[in-house]
This record gives structure tokens, sequence and C-alpha cells, in this order.
């Protein structure tokens, strides 16, 4: 996906580029975990260090916030485009798409230094064991020896911040397209509009149904195997699903696929 769409021009536009970095987000994510999770598999090795637990966590921590971030900054994207076509190249300029970028990393990595350092402030004097094969921020907790309640508070807070903020936003940018679409007299411009706006609403479904569930298992006290499945689930299968999402239900992805694979038959 980020190859096809900087090397097909017609997918310049503000929609494909923040696509593009969704999708870095989504292969940095799954190539955090899956490496990690192949290597129990086949290996005997079920160990790593704490250095690599930090840092594992760390980059768990920035890509999650990222992807909540992105996903809220692609629903205002759509809303613009159906709300404002005419002023959308303006109002979703290149450069404020740059900056968002930007202030959606900054962000993700002001939120994972935070938690990352609340986290690993207290003592862990074992037995330093996770029956997971990644160092999630609620098992990882469980080792500490002292009192963690503030570190769970403040995990609590940020993610609870991050979540309902990005969600508001999701809900308000739809709320007011859906409205815009409803008011249009063309069925064909109605199904147009839809048609840019499903794909990425298959992937908010995915992601935070998932989010969802995840709490759900957590406060039921479901076994550690649901949770590893659930992990699986969100660490490889979703970040592997949405690049097939946006290409397979995307009219504009189809033909520059056809015309990157003509290109590299050609040359």
């Amino acid at each position: 996906m980020i190859t096809l769409i900087h090397a097909d021009p017609q997918l310049h536009t503000p929609m494909y580029f923040l696509l593009s970095i969704l999708s870095f987000i989504d292969s940095s994510f799954s190539t955090l975990n899956t490496p990690r999770l192949l290597q129990s598999f086949l290996t005997s090795s079920q160990s790593t260090s704490f250095a690599g637990c930090l840092v594992q966590m760390t980059l768990m921590t920035l890509h999650g916030t990222a992807v909540c971030l992105l996903l809220a900054i692609m629903a205002y994207d759509r809303f613009a485009a159906i709300y404002h076509p005419l002023l959308y190249k303006i109002s979703m300029s290149q450069h404020l798409c740059v900056q968002l970028v930007a202030v959606t990393y900054m962000a993700s990595v002001a939120n994972s230094a935070l938690l990352t350092g609340y986290i690993f402030k207290p003592l862990y004097c074992g037995p330093h064991i996770i029956n997971h094969y990644v160092c999630d921020i609620p098992l990882v907790l469980q080792l500490a020896c002292a009192d963690v309640a503030k570190a769970k508070a403040i995990v609590f807070s940020s993610s609870a911040l991050i979540i309902l903020f990005t969600i508001i936003i999701i809900l308000v940018s739809y709320a007011y397209s859906l409205v815009t679409i409803c008011r249009m007299r063309s069925l064909k411009a109605q199904s147009k509009a839809l048609s840019t706006c499903a794909s990425h609403l298959a992937v908010i479904c995915l992601f935070y149904g998932t989010i969802t569930f995840m709490y759900a298992q957590a406060s039921s006290h479901s076994s550690m195997e649901q949770n590893e499945v659930v992990s699986v689930f969100y660490t490889v299968i979703i970040p592997m699903l949405n690049p097939l999402i946006y290409s397979l239900r995307n009219k504009d992805v189809k033909p520059a696929l056809k015309r990157g694979c003509l290109d590299m038959l050609s040359s």
C-alpha cells in the first residue's frame, strides 16, 4: 500500500497520504510483535531481557496511541471531503496533513514515555514471569512489589482520555458526514460518498471493537489463553487486514494496483 500510494500520482491525495501512514504504523506494529510470537512457537527460548520488555512496551504504547489518533484524523478528513468538497484541498492541504501526522507522533511519544516511566518506576522483586508473548502493561504491573495504584490510575486515565477523545471526533465527524450525504439529491453522489467512508468505518469497527472486547475480557476475569488469542488478533490480524480492506473495497486502489502490475510487466 505504501509503495503503491507513493508511486501512483492519482493517489497523491490527503486521504491516501494518511492511509500510507496507517499502513506504516500497521507494518511497524506487527513487526514489533510477530517475530517474538514466532520465536516462542518455533524455539525453546521463552525469555526476554528487561531492556527488551521495556522497549517492546514503549513501542506498543506508541503505536497504539498513534493508531487511535490517526483514525480520528482520517474521520475528519472524510468529513472535510464530504461536507466541503470544493474547499477540501484547502482545508486538508499537504502542509496540514504533515503537521497532523507530526502532532500524532509527538503525542504518541509523550504518552508512551509517560506511561512507561510510571510503569517501570516501582521495584520488581519477582518472580519475573509473564504468561504472555508480549510485555503487556497490566501483566507487568502485577509483578511489582510496591504499591502500583498511582501507576494504574495514570494508565487508565491516559487510555480513557485518548480513546474517548478519538471516539468523539470520529462520531461527530461521521454524524455530520451522514447528514450531508442524506441531503444529497443524487443517488450516485450518495453512493460515492458512502463508498469513501465504508473502508474506514470497517477499520474503525475492527480496531475499537477489539479494544472493547479486550476490556470486557479483562473485567470478566477471563482465562489467559483467551487474552492471548485476543492479543494475537489485535497485534497481528488487524494490521494484516487493514491494507486488504482498503485495497479490496476501494475503487481508486484497484485500478492503481493494475497499472502498477502492468508497469512492472512492461519493464
